[in-house]
């Protein structure tokens, strides 16, 4: 049997949600040193999230909510110390509207995340447009989305 890791990492995708979750087996081994090493959430750790937009679109839809929630659930027990929200776009577009628009996703995921009651100061918000993404007239799906990196510990 293969070892898995632990981990999480959603991709999403227009209608459709592809989460890929790890974890590192269904009984505990080995020796614990405290109890509060017993009894510590196992998914209080760094985790990243995708959220993948339409074409020129800045607004998540219900599909990226519902991801989007299912990682507020899955931290829930975890105090979260520093979200890194930065939003892309593909070269399609002037660079002005690219970065204006890869701003605007980054401020839609880091609203909804807040809305979930995440601590405000926690966040950091950036926004590259299209810089690095392919130049011409080439539509790159994969560009148009937002990554959420989550730095999470178990609470004290």
């Amino acid at each position: 049997m293969p070892k898995l890791h632990k981990g999480t990492r959603a991709v999403l995708s227009g209608g459709a949600v592809v989460a890929v979750l790890a974890v590192a087996a269904c009984a505990p081994s080995g020796n614990y040193a405290t109890r509060d090493a017993l009894v510590a959430p196992v998914n209080c750790s760094n985790q990243t999230v995708e959220v993948y937009f339409t074409e020129g679109q800045s607004s998540l839809t219900p599909t990226a909510l519902q991801a989007l929630s299912m990682t507020r659930n899955l931290l829930s027990d975890c105090a979260i110390r520093k979200v890194a929200v930065t939003g892309l776009s593909d070269a399609s577009g002037g660079a002005a509207v690219n970065q204006q628009l890869s701003e605007q996703r980054a401020q839609a995921v880091r609203d909804a995340l807040a809305s979930f009651g995440w601590p405000i100061p926690v966040f950091e918000v950036d926004a590259v447009g299209s810089e690095g993404a392919r130049t011409g007239n080439v539509n790159e799906p994969l560009r148009r989305r937002t990554v959420v990196n989550i730095e999470a510990e178990p609470r004290r």
